[in-house]
């Protein structure tokens, strides 16, 4: 818990726990403010009320008669404050008021305590054991049985950051009363302090236009709108904290504690042509790439003008994570209401047909193209200086995090023991699913090894030292490996490619998803939370902390939602169309989509789908509202962008 420089506790009885609050705070700095709903005369017919009023006074702090803490700022004493906590302990209704009317209590009193909370304050709310309705309550009740305390919060955009239990004892002098509106107390024993902090707010979707340099060439394109938050981010920047970079750099070194590892530090475009992709990832689907038409070729970047009243002016962006630095336009777009997005739309990967002219172009599904290239033109860099005799007895340095070796690059042919590595963004237009990712950041290692030193089960087996820990296996599966965690399937890969020639060598190439690897490293609840623009996620990572630290959330329990969609649809339904617009759509809130039931019209050629979608938040506060919200507004924007018809 933060130290807090004011207080406010609402809902008091007897005024004791103030009391006990101003005893306790009485050699600093802290406020105190105390409040009650009864008028002053009723609120001094409490037992020891008198007493302890005089002792808040005494310390410096203020009591407020007839303040209802459901509607606090409209009380004239608390206008223009911000208090860095507000507490409420033990809330109820009164008499026998039940769980709904208690639950209504709850969030009238949320909505209404952020209208008097500082940005960075907390909320406390004691509540017996088994009200909240949380896994942290002993016994559990059933969900509906209980006050739902966090879901109740989230009204307020608020977040459960933590529940721990309720010291009475630390408070001297607490009598705790108001017990259906009586001077009988609540059962204190094993009650639970839940402790409240704002969440971010969700921000509008994005479209992107990008400018950088392919095949020589400069080209602009707009980046798909459900991608936006996925880019320009930094996570494998140098000197980046972010646990994709941590596990990165613990697998980089775990490896070249018995191969050299050398990774470049050239910069590649986001952009790939087809052809590109055919040369060496003929298994990659074309269905599961974000396919992209150009808008124009060899235009010059200004930085200082705007190409007309819609578009703001281009900025250059260097992150350096294995990016160019490039011109970028930043669209914040309505999706409900934008006319001007649905004009940018038509140059995004919804748009693209595959097997005609525009599909020539897509963004990167995979580094293996660019490690192909970059290790043609090293090789041939080679080639060249070994003809001019500089070769002979050079030695290269490596470098992996600091730490520098040496190691031969003798040899006629080149072949070298040592791993060849480049990591960055990648891009599938998938399914959304819990385990499914549009975009991930993956390493790519590659070497040439002689074969009778087994290297796919050298690596295989170096690497399973280092991850088997976290839950990763390795399965031999036609050639190669492949590394499993539960629940996410597949980690990563190794296996051989491409021979040379001839000479009893062996290329192989290692492949990892990093964001999945730091899910498991660090016990992620949610690949989401990677994404996560709240400082409390980086925060925890600030020290660099070893693989198999668990990463302790920031918002605890938050609620999972279901709502069903049904339309009718044309002769022909795209469904990777409908998961982007989900996507982009639901601000990333879903989860998952089921498909439930499909029904062919006999008469019209119309098809009716019906699909679940499961709304859950591990980075925002996300209310029952608030998905209701998200939810409906996904009909209409489904009518408008892929028009169908909503049942």
């Amino acid at each position: 818990m933060s130290p807090s420089r004011s207080i406010l506790l609402v809902g008091e009885g007897n005024f004791s726990f103030s009391a006990s609050v101003s005893q306790l705070h009485s050699e600093t700095e802290t406020s105190i403010t105390a409040t009650c709903l009864q008028r002053q005369e009723e609120a001094l017919r409490h037992e020891g009320a008198a007493s302890n009023i005089q002792i808040i006074k005494d310390s410096g702090g203020e009591v407020v008669f007839g303040v209802d803490c459901r509607k606090l700022g409209e009380c004239a004493s608390l206008q223009g404050r911000a208090f860095d906590r507000v507490v409420f302990n033990f809330p109820h209704c009164g008499r026998k008021s039940g769980v709904k009317k208690n639950r209504e209590l709850l969030k009238n009193f949320f909505l209404s305590c952020v209208q008097v909370l500082a940005e960075d304050g907390e909320v406390h709310v004691s509540l017996c054991n088994g009200q909240g309705g949380t896994p942290v309550d002993r016994p559990k009740r059933e969900w509906h049985n209980s006050w739902q305390v966090a879901a109740m919060a989230a009204e307020a955009n608020l977040i459960l950051t933590d529940v721990h239990p309720f010291e009475s004892e630390k408070y001297q002098g607490y009598k705790c009363t108001g017990y259906r509106s009586q001077d009988k107390g609540f059962h204190v024993e094993r009650a639970l302090l839940h402790v409240f902090t704002r969440s971010l707010p969700y921000t509008s979707a994005q479209i992107l236009k990008v400018e950088e340099a392919v095949e020589g060439e400069n080209v602009q394109y707009y980046v798909p709108a459900e991608l936006s938050d996925y880019i320009f981010r930094g996570f494998l920047c140098s000197g980046s904290v972010h646990p994709v970079r941590l596990v990165q750099d613990f697998i980089l070194q775990g490896l070249a504690e018995k191969c050299p590892v050398s990774m470049t530090t050239e910069t590649i475009p986001f952009l790939l042509m087809a052809k590109q992709l055919e040369k060496c990832c003929g298994d990659v689907d074309s269905k599961h790439c974000y396919w992209i038409r150009l808008l124009q070729k060899d235009l010059n970047c200004d930085v200082h003008t705007s190409t007309d009243k819609a578009k703001a002016p281009l900025v250059r962006t260097d992150t350096r994570d294995s990016l160019s630095a490039r011109c970028v336009t930043s669209e914040k777009v309505d999706t409900a209401r934008s006319k001007g997005a649905e004009s940018l739309r038509s140059a995004c990967s919804l748009d693209v047909d595959p097997e005609g002219e525009s599909g020539l172009y897509m963004l990167r599904p995979s580094l293996l193209p660019h490690i192909e290239e970059l290790l043609t033109k090293k090789e041939e860099l080679i080639n060249d200086a070994g003809s001019n005799g500089e070769n002979e007895g050079n030695s290269k340095l490596v470098e992996v995090e600091g730490h520098k070796k040496e190691e031969s690059c003798g040899g006629s042919n080149g072949v070298t023991s040592l791993l060849f590595g480049i990591s960055g963004l990648v891009f599938r237009n998938v399914p959304i699913n819990l385990w499914a990712l549009p975009s991930f950041h993956e390493l790519l290692l590659r070497g040439v090894f002689p074969l009778e030193c087994k290297p796919i089960r050298l690596l295989g087996q170096r690497l399973e030292k280092l991850l088997a820990p976290y839950g990763v296996s390795l399965i031999a599966q036609q050639g190669c490996l492949r590394l499993m965690a539960q629940p996410m399937g597949l980690v990563g890969r190794v296996y051989a490619s491409n021979a040379r020639d001839s000479i009893p060598h062996v290329s192989v190439t290692v492949s990892l998803n990093l964001d999945l690897l730091a899910v498991l490293l660090f016990s992620l609840p949610d690949w989401r939370l990677l994404w996560s623009h709240d400082p409390r996620f980086l925060q925890q990572f600030a020290s660099r902390p070893s693989p198999g630290t668990p990463f302790h959330p920031f918002s605890l329990f938050p609620e999972q939602f279901s709502f069903d969609i049904s339309f009718w649809t044309g002769p022909t339904w795209e469904e990777r169309k409908f998961h982007a617009v989900v996507r982009e759509g639901s601000h990333g809130t879903v989860e998952q989509v089921k498909l439930i039931d499909t029904f062919s019209h006999p008469d019209l050629s119309q098809t009716s789908y019906c699909y679940r979608l499961i709304y859950r938040s591990n980075t925002h506060a996300l209310s029952h509202t608030r998905a209701l919200e998200f939810h409906q507004h996904l009909q209409s924007f489904l009518t408008s962008r892929l028009q169908v018809t909503i049942r």
